[in-house]
């Protein structure tokens, strides 16, 4: 039997669509997408310019929730954005239900395959042709986030895809906020001797354990819904592809789990929130960062001393 998802409907400004969708996920949302266009993780298409002035977003959460809340929960939330981009376009966010079924059908039809280096990324309906990539990964999102599309994600995926290139020995990775499990199962396959990956959101791990055990990766990550302070420490590399507020409010905790030496990655930041991460990571004494951008986000690698 499908399972249903409470549908919540908002019209908001184009120049806005990446910092609401950035607290819809913040919220809880397990997805997002624009008209007939799937938007991963937080994102907008690329193609900004081709964007209309309004976009009508459709936003997803579990239907155990009460949707009043929920709708309570992101006014609340969207009210200082109604203040930064004042425009017309916004509208009172609405409740529906949709199926699974109907989810993913939406993905099918809007998740490409693509690659980064030497990582191609694809949809288990499609077929390629490795040619020289080094590691070809299956993916079924299903309701969690982390196609790979989103700009943090390709972030890190090309982090992880030359950080392995150069590494002459197997990292311990952790990988927070794991999602679909994208993340997890590049470092898994790319020769991590060791990955762990939480998520707060069990059907986020269901999802991503299923990935895994479709890449024959099942036996060499470690999927978890425990807190981040109960997880264990001594990690080579810790990805918290999360947004910038959670990065900082968890700061204290993500350097802990980093091995002396180790290297924390940081992304899901919007270029406006750079600073506000620098000064919330300024106190433990790491080196770096070292800044990866893409379109409107930032990815800050730091280094814990050895």
């Amino acid at each position: 039997m499908n399972q249903h998802w409470i549908e919540i409907s908002l019209k908001v400004p184009s120049a806005a669509a990446d910092a609401v969708c950035a607290v819809l996920a913040a919220l809880g949302s397990t997805g997002v997408r624009e008209r007939e266009q799937v938007l991963d993780t937080f994102i907008v298409p690329d193609a900004d310019e081709n964007l209309p002035e309004v976009l009508d977003l459709r936003a997803y959460f579990p239907s155990d929730e009460d949707p009043r809340q929920i709708v309570e929960r992101i006014e609340q939330q969207l009210a200082p954005l109604r203040r930064a981009f004042p425009s017309p376009g916004w509208s009172a966010a609405t409740t529906g239900q949709v199926s699974d079924g109907d989810w993913a059908e939406s993905w099918k039809q809007h998740f490409p395959v693509f690659r980064v280096g030497s990582l191609i990324v694809k949809p288990s309906w499609e077929e390629v042709d490795p040619g020289d990539a080094h590691v070809v990964l299956t993916l079924d999102p299903g309701m969690a986030f982390g196609t790979g599309t989103h700009a943090t994600t390709r972030l890190c995926l090309e982090f992880l895809v030359e950080e392995f290139a150069a590494r002459a020995s197997a990292p311990k990775v952790l990988d927070v906020g794991t999602g679909s499990g994208i993340l997890a199962l590049a470092a898994a396959a790319f020769g991590a001797r060791g990955v762990l990956a939480c998520d707060i959101d069990a059907d986020a791990c269901r999802v991503a354990r299923k990935n895994a055990a479709a890449n024959n990766l099942a036996d060499r990550i470690d999927f978890t819904t425990r807190a981040l302070e109960d997880l264990d420490t001594g990690f080579d590399l810790v990805l918290a592809n999360i947004l910038a507020e959670e990065n900082v409010r968890l700061a204290s905790e993500l350097v802990r789990r980093v091995a002396p030496g180790g290297l924390l990655v940081l992304s899901g930041i919007l270029q406006e929130k750079e600073s506000f991460v620098r000064e919330g990571f300024s106190r433990f004494g790491l080196s770096g960062p070292e800044v990866r951008s893409r379109d409107e986000w930032v990815c800050l690698t730091y280094r814990r001393g050895a």
